[in-house]
């Protein structure tokens, strides 16, 4: 039994490379037999991503604040757009190159540095996993009151404070025992996931859109739906809403890598550029439409649509609808936290992290640490945590952009990313201009990020760029970045301009071997 406790039991075998305890197998770039995904399968992944319970909720819960479905739905196309151009722009780069997140950040980040952008999307990545599993529970909740409708009348033991019931949190413990077995499937073989997902889920949620329709037609629920909004109040609300429409994919924007190296070749992940907009928006506008319904029959606007099938009468209904929405939330969580934290945790602990040990590991962490149902218990609490992260994922898809596009204009070395000794190391495994960049890009945040947790706190009105955090990251974080590395270069880091640092460790990747393991792409010319 005392072997178990020993850090060597559980040491994993390199990978194929000779980058050695910086790296393992599922850290190293895909090979080309693993290259498998086409554009059919991005398609299918953002129909998949795209319809589900938490998107639908986005978009309701801005009813809630105070919009009108007019204002709403052009800040969520345009937010769509945006985020879309950008998915592209970085998952280009992992196309290209084969490799993930965690490891085309140390070109830009720095070795040591990247780390810290690594840490933060696993604490964001587990946030935002909570949130899907506790969707995905209040799904089961449903499903189990279809079939046992005495689940409803369950004693609740836990105080009205903590925000969930015992027959809640029941749910969310079965919910929990379902997700689990699905942490072990590889990101290779989860494409056939968001297959099935894209078959299911959008029939499901145009059968409400139907039932919607003909309980309330257009012209007496969503035609007649206005704003109670108005002067900078409504133009604060509507940049906030469009900023919390981007916080639903941030997290995506700047690890789709983890998922593109998988693709045949870079042209196959170009269709997320429209995929992104359409889908999201559909479902968007499906989600506003049944909204507005709902005010015209219940008297009152059910952002969260479980709250409305909880009120029908046909359980067979109650209980395939919320099956599609289980399914939704689960598959998203798989693809967009899951499987992010965990590649994040084989790059930090490589040695002992595989893909399929982190996921595990976030699927036990991460869904009970965050409390998901405080994040959830209210339309503005809902906003203001969709919103706050981006704080930092915008700087970080900024000086990513910057980085590869502008800056060392698609010239990179990747053996030198697996080593803390190579070109990438900057100072000290910094690269001060990116930490500049942010010092510069967060902290205008975070008076406003203070006054939406806190809205008694008194701050000045430099809490209203809050409002557009991630425009305001992204764009400063581009410019300043890419400003800073042209005025400044780092000249060793760029390819052809300088020689390779003479005190690389035996452990560094051979660039004659990861030439050969790419089947003959340059991986410093790309």
């Amino acid at each position: 039994m005392a072997h178990y406790f020993k850090p060597s039991t559980w040491a994993l075998e390199p990978g194929s490379t000779k980058s050695g305890r910086w790296s393992n197998e599922d850290m190293d770039p895909v090979p080309p037999e693993k290259r498998s995904w086409t554009m059919l399968n991005f398609v299918a992944y953002w129909i998949s991503d795209a319809w589900n319970l938490t998107r639908w909720q986005l978009a309701s819960s801005m009813l809630a604040v105070g919009l009108s479905w007019r204002q709403a739905l052009p800040a969520i196309a345009v937010a769509h757009i945006i985020i879309g151009a950008v998915m592209v722009l970085n998952g280009t780069i992992g196309a290209r190159l084969h490799i993930s997140f965690p490891i085309i950040a140390r070109s830009s980040f720095g070795f040591w540095f990247s780390y810290f952008s690594v840490i933060s999307r696993i604490v964001l990545s587990m946030f935002w996993g909570g949130v899907q599993a506790y969707n995905a529970s209040q799904c089961l909740y449903q499903m189990l009151k279809a079939i046992w409708p005495s689940i409803a009348s369950m004693p609740n033991h836990l105080p009205e404070n903590a925000h969930i019931t015992t027959s809640g949190m029941l749910s969310y413990f079965l919910l929990w025992l379902v997700m689990m077995p699905l942490m072990f499937v590889h990101p290779q073989q989860i494409r056939w996931l968001f297959v099935v997902k894209a078959v299911i889920v959008p029939p499901a949620m145009f059968a409400i859109f139907i039932w919607a329709l003909v309980k309330v037609p257009l012209r007496s629920g969503l035609i007649e739906q206005r704003s109670t909004l108005s002067g900078s109040a409504l133009s604060y609300a509507w940049l906030s809403a469009m900023n919390s429409a981007m916080g639903g994919l941030a997290t995506l924007a700047v690890n789709i890598p983890d998922f593109t190296r998988y693709a045949k070749n870079e042209r196959a992940q170009y269709i997320q550029a429209l995929a992104v907009p359409v889908a999201c928006t559909l479902v968007s506008f499906i989600g506003i439409a049944v909204t507005s319904a709902g005010v015209v029959m219940y008297g009152e606007i059910l952002w969260n649509p479980l709250v409305m099938i909880d009120r029908w009468e046909s359980r067979p209904a109650a209980f395939f609808v919320s099956f599609a929405f289980a399914l939704a939330a689960l598959s998203t969580n798989i693809s967009a936290n899951t499987i992010s934290a965990a590649t994040d945790l084989a790059a930090l602990f490589p040695r002992y992290i595989n893909l399929r040990r982190g996921q595990v590991l976030v699927g036990i962490v991460g869904s009970w640490a965050v409390v998901p149902w405080e994040i959830l218990s209210s339309a503005e609490g809902f906003l203001s945590f969709m919103g706050g992260y981006t704080i930092f994922l915008g700087p970080f898809a900024g000086i990513m952009v910057a980085d590869y596009w502008i800056v060392h204009r698609c010239k990179v070395d990747v053996p030198a990313m697996y080593t803390p000794h190579g070109r990438y190391r900057y100072t000290y495994g910094t690269n001060w201009r990116a930490l500049l960049t942010m010092l510069l890009a967060i902290p205008p945040n975070i008076p406003g990020l203070i006054a939406s947790i806190n809205p008694a706190v008194e701050i000045s009105g430099a809490y209203k760029v809050f409002s557009f955090a991630w425009l305001f990251g992204f764009f400063v974080s581009l410019c300043v970045y890419s400003a800073l590395s042209l005025v400044f270069p780092a000249k060793e880091t760029f390819v052809g301009e300088g020689s390779r640092d003479s005190d690389l460790k035996e452990d560094e990747l051979d660039d004659k071997q990861y030439s050969e393991y790419t089947s003959g792409t340059s991986s410093g010319d790309v």
